[in-house]
């Protein structure tokens, strides 16, 4: 039987180990032994956080990134994974399921980035696909959330290609790391959505990138 086929019998629990795998990519468990897989990435690409709430640019950055992610996982308010690609058998970043709400049916998925090498060769597809799979098919999600800086143009575009719907704009939502105050766009897909055109979007950008 397809385990994605139970998930009336699916408990989901931020300490066990998830696996999410596919031919392209391997996104699992991020552990502190992963550090070291990572640390270029913020000591060499510090732009990939101009963006972000929380930057990991530098190797304070990163390791203090990491350790919060990690932390939070024990504190099982979020659930980070370690992304590998399996085409150039790199690590290439790191992804999160956060705001976490079992009761409601909702999560987010978030704290999304790749290193530049990676950015724009169809693995984001991969990611979201096998994440969203989990959390509609495994989970029983209703509705996953996404948010970004509303400056953010690649990011935005990145989600709405993946068939995510934009719902608005918090205005004033966040202080960035910068000390910007950020407007947050804020988008999402449906239980229903998933299976009645996200699904099938993501599996032919799968196959043609």
């Amino acid at each position: 039987m397809d385990p994605l086929s139970t998930q009336d019998q699916f408990v989901f629990n931020t300490m066990e180990d998830y696996v999410l795998e596919d031919e392209r990519v391997i996104l699992r468990p991020l552990l502190s032994s992963d550090f070291p897989h990572l640390m270029h990435f913020g000591e060499s690409e510090p732009e990939i956080w101009v963006y972000s709430l929380y930057s990991a640019a530098g190797l304070e950055g990163m390791t203090r990134y990491l350790n919060e992610a990690l932390e939070n996982r024990q504190k099982e308010i979020e659930y980070p994974f370690i992304v590998y690609d399996k085409r150039s058998n790199q690590y290439a970043g790191s992804t999160r399921f956060y705001d976490i709400q079992l009761g409601h049916k909702t999560i987010q998925l978030g704290y999304t980035w790749y290193g530049k090498a990676f950015q724009g060769t169809g693995l984001n597809a991969h990611c979201k696909y096998l994440m969203l799979q989990f959390a509609f098919e495994k989970m029983g999600m209703e509705r996953v959330e996404f948010r970004a800086d509303n400056n953010n143009e690649r990011s935005k575009a990145a989600m709405k290609k993946i068939g995510c719907t934009s719902e608005g704009i918090l205005r004033s939502n966040y202080q960035t790391h910068s000390g910007r105050r950020r407007d947050s766009v804020i988008l999402s897909i449906l239980n229903d959505e998933w299976f009645g055109r996200v699904k099938p979007l993501l599996e032919e950008q799968r196959l043609h990138p």
